[in-house]
């Protein structure tokens, strides 16, 4: 685990419209699914792991702390603001609730490199990934500026944050990126996955 206190936030929020509504979080993948194993990998990592979800009913099972959207209606970019906004440490870990194959090292590394700056992300060419990242918590303040200015796209905020990255060729040492990075959007990348 970290030198310091570090939270993680899992983002479960969303409607999955492309995936016909159903509960990305609950897929099964190599017969767990797919939150149960990124709580598991997030508490090797974090002194606290929160669920952020408009249903906070729906995740009660995690003996998890569950928190609906402070500001509602503002996709990702709200789940992101009211991860920050519910988290006790200084660095929050913040991953979508379709990656199944999250590794403890890959985030350790996205801890260390947050250390500086306002967080760390991933990046592949010209593709960040916002939500397999690490956010230090005072970056809420800027957050939140950007939803009541209506700026909403997590992948624009290299522009207004300082982050760190961890690039392709770093990310490799922990495993095939492709792997590392599978989210399921669709029945299809459910297919391709198992």
């Amino acid at each position: 685990m970290p030198a310091q206190p570090v939270t993680a936030a899992i983002l479960a929020g969303g409607q999955a419209r492309r995936f016909g509504g159903r509960d990305k979080s609950r897929l099964v993948v190599d017969g767990r699914s797919i939150i149960v194993r990124q709580v598991d990998v997030l508490q090797r990592v974090a002194a606290e792991v929160l669920v952020i979800a408009s249903d906070t009913d729906r995740f009660a099972d995690l003996g998890l702390a569950v928190h609906a959207d402070v500001i509602p209606g503002a996709g990702a970019m709200g789940g992101l603001y009211t991860a920050l906004e519910a988290a006790s440490s200084t660095l929050v870990i913040v991953v979508a609730c379709d990656l199944p194959f999250l590794e403890a090292a890959v985030l350790e590394r996205l801890i260390e490199l947050a250390s500086t700056g306002d967080g760390a992300w991933v990046r592949i060419a010209d593709r960040v990934e916002p939500l397999l990242a690490c956010y230090r918590r005072d970056v809420r303040t800027t957050i939140r500026r950007e939803i009541l200015a209506g700026r909403l796209k997590l992948g624009d905020l290299g522009s207004t944050l300082d982050m760190a990255e961890l690039d392709g060729a770093e990310l490799s040492r922990f495993g095939p990126p492709a792997r590392l990075l599978a989210n399921i959007n669709t029945p299809d990348d459910y297919a391709r996955i198992q």
